[in-house]
């Protein structure tokens, strides 16, 4: 997949929708991917809940990362996102808004391409809205010795992103 590095911000050019099943609920979840306007972000909306609460999938909003990540926001949790995250963020989608009827993300093949395929299925539509960028000055590094977790960010130009994870499996 090639680095969607877009000067103009980005949503999906129609609706989408797939369903699978939860990795740790093993509920069948369905989700509905949706285009979004300049400057929503990317935002869960859980519409088997009262209200349809809405979680931003912001760093803020994490509250676990053992195994998967998962965010919560009024009253609403939205857990095993990194796969689908990874595609929106592969893609280049700047601005969607993802209705699930659960509490978990389906798993479906353990990997993003499902996702991947789903968002090239409808296509992606530039939006007049300037997209931001953020550059690093510096090395920046970030250690939890208790959970064995360690980070770094460096400054480069342009974008890559290279990780490792060992589950000690």
């Amino acid at each position: 997949m090639q680095s969607n590095l877009s000067e103009v911000q980005q949503t999906l050019a129609s609706e989408v929708s797939m369903s699978g099943v939860g990795i740790h609920s093993g509920q069948t979840v369905a989700i509905r991917l949706l285009p979004a306007d300049p400057n929503t972000g990317i935002v869960f909306k859980r519409v088997d809940l009262p209200n349809a609460p809405v979680v931003k999938a912001d760093v803020d909003n994490v509250v676990e990362t053992n195994r998967s990540t998962t965010i919560e926001a009024n009253g609403a949790r939205v857990g095993t996102i990194e796969h689908l995250m990874a595609a929106l963020v592969g893609n280049g989608i700047d601005n969607v808004v993802i209705e699930i009827n659960a509490a978990e993300v389906p798993i479906l093949d353990g990997s993003a391409e499902p996702f991947i395929e789903l968002i090239q299925q409808v296509g992606v539509k530039q939006q007049d809205a300037p997209k931001t960028y953020y550059t690093l000055q510096h090395n920046i590094v970030f250690v939890d010795a208790d959970k064995k977790v360690e980070m770094v960010a460096l400054p480069y130009d342009g974008y890559r992103i290279n990780t490792l994870i060992d589950f000690n499996s």
